[in-house]
Parts: structure tokens; sequence; C-alpha cells
């Protein structure tokens, strides 16, 4: 199957023309007059996929492999090291970044797994309203991703309305209309904020709330007459405990 067809579909089902301005979306790596053998499916891509994957391989992630200004290729560096090894296996890769985020992640996440009901959705925030008890919520988002932690700004008892953004979402704080507020790469500013507004706010991780892209895609892959696989991408933080 020509790259080139497999890139129309993907547009159809989540429009790269929906990607951010300072995202980098759609094609990475590849030339989209060149046949494809199969399609792997992944959150990110590393070596080990590099080197397991054969020839011919499209990879479709979430995270673009070239994000911002790329001035050099040093084999030595992330991320020409992997595209050299893509290149030499005659592999490509497209990303669905932000685009994905609007049309399928955040309601993906916000509704299966999760289990809230979807009131409202602007581009990258879902919320619902209700009524939640402080612990009560805590145990849900644990439970359903997988957290043996959370990281929380500010304590409410009763939460009556939630908000979410998968990845890292804090520069969308002023839009938030919501008691609390469940996103990634919470930082300690964002706190000092949060706190200062009192919004009260989860970290649910960047990996653990954005971990389901590859499932939610192959079910779209499903309908090309090519092989779609999942690769299971690591989270490249884990915890020690003493």
């Amino acid at each position: 199957m020509l790259l080139k067809e497999i890139y129309t579909h993907l547009d159809k089902i989540s429009p790269f023309e929906l990607q951010e301005k300072w995202d980098n979306s759609g094609l990475i790596v590849g030339d989209l007059n060149r046949e494809v053998s199969q399609i792997v499916v992944s959150l990110d891509i590393d070596f080990s996929m590099i080197e397991e994957a054969k020839e011919g391989t499209l990879f479709v992630v979430h995270h673009p492999l070239i994000f911002g200004k790329l001035t050099q290729l040093d084999f030595a560096k992330y991320p020409s090291n992997l595209m050299e090894k893509m290149i030499l296996k005659n592999q490509s890769c497209i990303a669905l970044h932000t685009n994905f985020d609007q049309t399928h992640l955040n309601k993906y996440v916000f509704t299966k797994i999760l289990g809230f009901t979807l009131e409202s959705q602007n581009a990258f925030l879902c919320t619902t309203k209700g009524t939640w008890n402080y612990k009560a919520l805590l145990n849900l988002i644990k439970e359903k991703l997988e957290l043996p932690t959370l990281r929380v700004v500010g304590k409410k008892e009763n939460i009556k309305s939630i908000a979410l953004c998968t990845g890292a979402g804090t520069s969308l704080m002023d839009e938030v209309e919501a008691d609390c507020f469940l996103t990634g790469d919470i930082k300690y500013h964002d706190a000092m904020k949060a706190m200062s507004e009192d919004l009260m706010m989860i970290d649910i991780g960047h990996y653990e709330s954005e971990k389901f892209f590859a499932q939610i895609l192959i079910d779209e892959l499903k309908v090309l007459p090519i092989l779609a696989i999942i690769a299971n991408s690591k989270n490249p933080f884990h915890t020690e405990t003493y």
C-alpha cells in the first residue's frame, strides 16, 4: 500500500489542518510515493521498535519525532539517531498529535476510560458536571489510569465540575471553567497560580493520560488492506521505592 494512501486516510479521520501552529503533525520521515509493508502504531518510537520492525514499516505515532527546529543531523543525538536507523531500513513515520487530541484522544479518555459524561468540549478541554467526593475522585483516577500515587493541587471535599486535557495542558488553565482540572506535567508555578485562583488540579501524567493513543487509532486502521499492529511505548519515567 502506498504511504500517501494511508496518509489520506489518517487525514480524513483526524485532519492535519487542525493541529496547533507550533505542532509538527503529518509526515515526519518518508516518501509519500513509496510502498509500506506494515503499520506500527505507538505513542512514541524508540530503538527497539525500529530494530524489531521489518523494512518498509510505517510508524504512526502521537508525538512528532521532529519537534521544533532541526538544524543538523548528528547521528549521535536524538532524534537524528533514530532517524538514521529508520532511513537505513526504508521505514517512515507519521505523527498525529494536537489534531488527534481534538478529534479523538481527550474525549476517549474522558468518557471511555474515566467514565465521565461529556457535557461540553472545546478544542482540547472536555468538561462535565456532577457531584464527586474528593477521596472517591482520586481513587477513581488512580484505578482507571493505573497511577500508584497522585500529585494534587488544592483540596475540595465536594467537586461539582471537572475538566480534562490529556498530556500537558496547563497552558489552558485560564480557559478552565470547572472546580477541578485533570492534566499532566503540572509545574510548580502552575500549581501556585491554581491555588491562588481556587482551582483544584490533579496531575494525571503525560504518558499515563495518552497511552491509549494506539488502541484508539488501531480501530480506525482496520478498514485498510494492510497489517496494522500496536507496539507498546515505554514510559521514560519509573518510580523508585526504598
